[in-house]
C-alpha cells in the first residue's frame, strides 16, 4: 500500500491540515489585506515573500488581483459595481459560487489598472507567481503526497477549498448579511463573530468597514483579533511595524462649544457617531411608532412591522430600505414631528462630513449649528446626544 514520508494518527492529520489552512488564513489576512492592500502595516521583505510564496502554493492567488478587486470592493460596497455583493447577487451565489466572482473581477484589466497600485513588481512576481499562478498550487499537491501518501490528496482539496469558503463565502458573503454590527458605516458590513481566530480576525468585518486603514480590527473588548495578536509578535521580533491602528475615542464632558478638535474626532470617527446617535434614538422613535398606532394612523399591520424596524435608517438611511417601505417611512415622518426631527438631523449630520469642498472654519460652525438646532429640539434624547458630541476630542 502506497504511503508518504510521514506516519500519522488520523487526528495528526487534521491537526496538520488545520495549521496548514490556518497558515493559509494569516497569510490573506496580514500579508494580502492589512499590508498590501491597506497599507495599515510593514512587514520585512523576508517575512512579506514568505507569505507571497505560501499563498502562491495554497491558493494561485496574484497579489495585485486580490489587492486590486478588494480595493474596488471599498470604493463601490454594496453598489452594481462591487464585485462581490450579497445585495447585489444574494447571498447564495456569494456561498457558492463567491470564487467565480473573485475571478471575473480578478480578469477585469480596469479594475486592476485602476486599483492595483503599489504591489510587488519584482522578477519573482512578473515570471513567476503571476505568470505561472497555478504551478504552485500543482507543486503543493505533489509536496502533500509525497509527504502523507493519498490522504495527501484531501489536504491539499480542503486547502484548495478554504479560501473560496471561508473569504469568498464567509467574509464578503456572511458579513455583508448576517451578524452585530459596531459601526452605523453606510454599507451593510457586519461582525460574524467576537471571536476572530476561524478566518484570522476577519471576522469583525463591520469594524474593519468602519476604520478601513487600521492593522488591528478588534474594537470591543471581548472582541479578539488572532491576526492584530500574530502582528505584535511579529513587531516584538521586529520582523513587522504597525503604521496605523483605530484611534481611541475620547470625550471631554466639560466641552461647550464645538472647536477643530471636536470636527477632526467627529469626522474620524463618523460611523461611531452614527451608532451611538441611533442607540440614543432608538427608544424615542419606538415611542413615536407606537403613538401612531394608537392614533390608527397606521392601519396596516405591514405598516407597523416596517417602522418597527426604525433602526434600519437610523443605521443606515433611507436608501437602504425597498422603494415601498420608504414610503411608509415617508408618511411616518409627515405625522410625527419628532421621527421627522430625528431623521432631519441624522441626515445633516451625515452631510456634515459628506461636504468636503468647506473649509475647516465652515464645518465647525456647521457643527456647532448643528449642536444648537439639537439642544433647542425639545427632544431630551437628542440634547443629551449633542452635549456628548461637543465633548469628543
Amino acid at each position: 500500500m502506497l504511503s508518504g514520508l510521514l506516519h500519522l494518527h488520523w487526528w495528526e492529520y487534521v491537526v496538520v491540515t488545520l495549521i496548514l489552512t490556518h497558515i493559509t488564513i494569516v497569510s490573506v489576512t496580514i500579508y494580502l489585506h492589512r499590508h498590501q492592500a491597506h497599507r495599515a502595516l510593514d512587514l520585512h521583505p523576508i517575512v512579506s515573500h514568505f507569505f507571497r510564496f505560501w499563498l502562491w502554493a495554497t491558493t494561485g492567488m496574484v497579489t495585485k488581483e486580490w489587492v486590486a478587486v478588494h480595493r474596488k470592493h471599498h470604493a463601490k460596497c454594496e453598489t452594481v459595481d462591487d464585485p462581490h455583493s450579497p445585495q447585489i447577487y444574494g447571498i447564495k451565489k456569494l456561498m457558492l459560487e463567491g470564487a467565480e466572482l473573485y475571478r471575473k473581477e480578478a480578469s477585469n484589466q480596469q479594475t486592476l489598472d485602476a486599483f492595483g497600485y503599489q504591489v510587488p513588481d519584482d522578477w519573482m512576481e512578473r515570471h513567476i507567481y503571476s505568470k505561472h499562478s497555478r504551478l504552485g498550487i500543482a507543486i503543493m499537491l505533489i509536496v502533500n503526497i509525497l509527504l502523507f501518501g493519498p490522504i495527501g490528496l484531501t489536504i491539499w482539496a480542503v486547502q484548495m477549498m478554504w479560501i473560496p469558503l471561508m473569504a469568498c463565502g464567509i467574509i464578503n458573503g456572511i458579513g455583508h448579511y448576517w451578524g452585530y454590527r459596531n459601526f452605523a458605516c453606510e454599507d451593510s458590513s457586519t461582525n460574524v463573530f467576537p471571536i476572530g481566530i476561524l478566518i484570522g480576525g476577519e471576522e469583525l468585518h463591520n469594524n474593519h468597514h468602519a476604520y478601513g486603514m487600521s492593522a488591528k480590527l478588534s474594537s470591543k473588548w471581548y472582541e479578539f483579533d488572532i491576526g492584530w495578536f500574530y502582528i505584535r509578535v511579529m513587531e516584538i521580533l521586529r520582523v513587522a511595524k504597525v503604521l496605523r491602528v483605530t484611534p481611541k475615542i475620547t470625550i471631554k464632558p466639560f466641552k461647550t462649544s464645538c472647536d477643530a478638535e471636536t470636527l477632526q474626532a467627529v469626522m474620524t470617527h463618523r460611523y461611531d457617531v452614527l451608532a451611538k446617535f441611533a442607540k440614543s434614538m432608538k427608544r424615542t422613535a419606538a415611542v413615536e411608532i407606537v403613538a401612531l398606532k394608537t392614533s390608527k394612523r397606521f392601519a396596516s399591520v405591514k405598516d407597523f412591522n416596517v417602522l418597527k424596524q426604525v433602526k434600519v435608517w437610523m443605521y443606515k438611511g433611507s436608501a437602504a430600505l425597498p422603494e415601498s417601505d420608504r414610503v411608509i417611512l415617508d408618511a411616518a415622518l409627515a405625522n410625527s414631528k419628532v421621527l421627522s426631527t430625528i431623521y432631519a438631523m441624522r441626515q445633516e449630520l451625515v452631510a456634515l462630513w459628506a461636504r468636503s469642498s468647506l473649509s475647516k472654519e465652515q464645518l465647525i460652525q456647521q457643527l456647532e449649528a448643528w449642536c444648537c438646532r439639537a439642544e433647542t429640539s425639545g427632544i431630551v434624547p437628542l440634547q443629551r446626544f449633542s452635549h456628548q458630541l461637543r465633548g469628543y476630542a
